[in-house]
């Protein structure tokens, strides 16, 4: 099972990547390994492969619905979460790479092909499904990686990265077009704010504070939070706490009150009163 806190802590300063090469595939199951991925966002590049089920996925405000066989392709810097659907059951795969794998000094068609995607300069789809260009490749090759990772003999790491070049080669040469970059600004700009929640959840955080780490005023901010992201930041930050709350439930014996106040809440009724109406069950039945 994937530990929740390399997940959601990958933009942290450790490797998530064996045997020197950084690509690794990470298997989940939502919920039966987690309820929730909250939006978080990361430098590595992410492929969601669904092998089974359904789900719902959030991209930069977005809301996705997939299901098995489709792929989300999030680069470097997208606001994402995942979520379980209605009560369906999801098992994917995470893939996560460094981008700086393919590249080197003095390497025009990194420079010229890749880095914009890397960017996010490009207009690409960020869920690809059967009928949309491009979909072939990517599954071709994630599979072919899967099957080389599952035996990792010999120079296994050379043929993982040449299909990772020929997935990308086929995209660069498929997608071309320069995207209007306004709202990915707009995004940039609560980036500090999301990563903040995820590394302080447990702290008192106030309105005040984030709006002035996003450069706003309070009113400003509570209203350009909603237009990004759909929900105010209070909704936001109390539905982040209470997803860390019901991982800690299931893979840990800690007390409801102590694991109410290790999430931030302060007054252990208003965490069961919230709890509950998330998961239409308390604490306790939750753990059950």
């Amino acid at each position: 099972m994937l530990n929740i806190d390399e997940y959601q802590s990958i933009h942290e300063m450790k490797s998530h990547f064996d045997y020197n090469i950084p690509y690794n595939t990470y298997p989940c199951t939502i919920p039966l390994d987690f309820d929730s991925v909250p939006m978080h966002w990361h430098e590595d590049v992410e492929f969601i492969y669904i092998k089974k089920g359904a789900g719902v996925i959030i991209i930069d405000g977005d809301e996705c619905q997939v299901k098995a066989g489709d792929i989300a392709f999030l680069l470097p810097g997208r606001v994402h979460g995942i979520f379980q659907w209605a009560d369906e059951t999801m098992e994917y795969e995470n893939i996560i790479f460094d981008s700086k794998m393919f590249s080197s000094t003095q390497d025009e068609f990194y420079d010229k092909f890749l880095l914009p995607f890397f960017e996010n300069a490009v207009d690409i789809p960020v869920i690809f499904r059967p009928g949309i260009t491009g979909y072939e490749s990517i599954k071709r090759y994630l599979d072919a990686n899967d099957n080389i990772s599952s035996h990792r003999e010999g120079a296994w790491g050379l043929a993982i990265k040449g299909n990772m070049y020929l997935l990308l080669f086929s995209l660069v040469t498929l997608y071309e077009d320069r995207i209007d970059s306004t709202k990915q600004k707009k995004i940039d700009r609560l980036k500090p704010v999301i990563k903040y929640v995820e590394l302080n959840y447990g702290e008192q955080i106030t309105v005040a504070e984030m709006a002035e780490l996003a450069g706003f005023s309070e009113s400003h901010f509570m209203r350009f939070f909603k237009e990004v992201f759909g929900v105010s930041f209070v909704t936001y930050l109390n539905d982040y706490r209470l997803s860390m709350a019901a991982r800690m439930l299931l893979s840990t014996e800690e007390t409801v009150l102590n694991i109410s106040q290790q999430v931030g809440f302060e007054n252990l009724s208003h965490f069961n009163r919230q709890f509950k109406r998330k998961y239409d069950k308390t604490p306790r039945e939750y753990r059950r």
